[in-house]
């Protein structure tokens, strides 16, 4: 088998981040929704058309991981939209991080992360958010070992069903402050 490789995402890959967005929200959430709700979600949220803006949007990256030049993996990172009152757009936020469970559990999350961390911390000091499923332990629990702490929750719509997210935030200066 070929070593994975991770790399940053141009707008020639909104079909294949399209496609591994709704695999890997599927995968990982579909057993929550009614499936209207779930293909509402999936129609919007990773549509072509959304991963298109996304990989175009100056203020945004995205990279892949691919495995013998299938995607498995992505990460998309901008300006901080979470709803909480402290969050501002010149903030940066870990918006999307997902894998296949096939590729889980080998450390590429970690590497999706910290190359999406990488880009905002060049673009300037700034706090970062990510936002997390309540009920997603192994999430939450990978954030903590990297210096996030809850600071809010919200609810996040999937169709007609709302979830009970947590907001994160590791500020600028923590960055400074030990040099992660």
């Amino acid at each position: 088998m070929q070593e994975p490789i991770l790399r940053r995402a141009g707008p020639e890959d909104a079909e294949t981040l399209a496609a591994l967005g709704a695999a890997t929200f599927t995968e990982t959430f579909a057993h929550l929704y009614p499936p209207a709700d779930l293909a509402g979600f999936l129609a919007e949220a990773h549509s072509t058309a959304r991963a298109r803006a996304d990989l175009t949007d100056p203020d945004s990256a995205v990279w892949l991981l691919e495995v013998e030049g299938a995607a498995v993996g992505y990460v998309l990172a901008g300006p901080c939209s979470l709803p909480h009152p402290e969050a501002t757009p010149q903030d940066g936020e870990i918006k999307r991080l997902y894998l296949l469970q096939s590729a889980q559990n080998g450390g590429w999350g970690g590497r999706l992360f910290e190359a999406a961390l990488a880009w905002l911390r060049a673009r300037g000091p700034r706090a970062v958010w990510i936002g997390v499923w309540s009920e997603n332990y192994g999430a939450q629990r990978f954030y903590a070992r990297r210096g996030f702490t809850q600071v809010g929750e919200y609810g996040f719509a999937v169709g007609e069903t709302i979830d009970r997210e947590f907001i994160l935030r590791r500020s600028a200066e923590s960055f400074s402050n030990n040099g992660a």
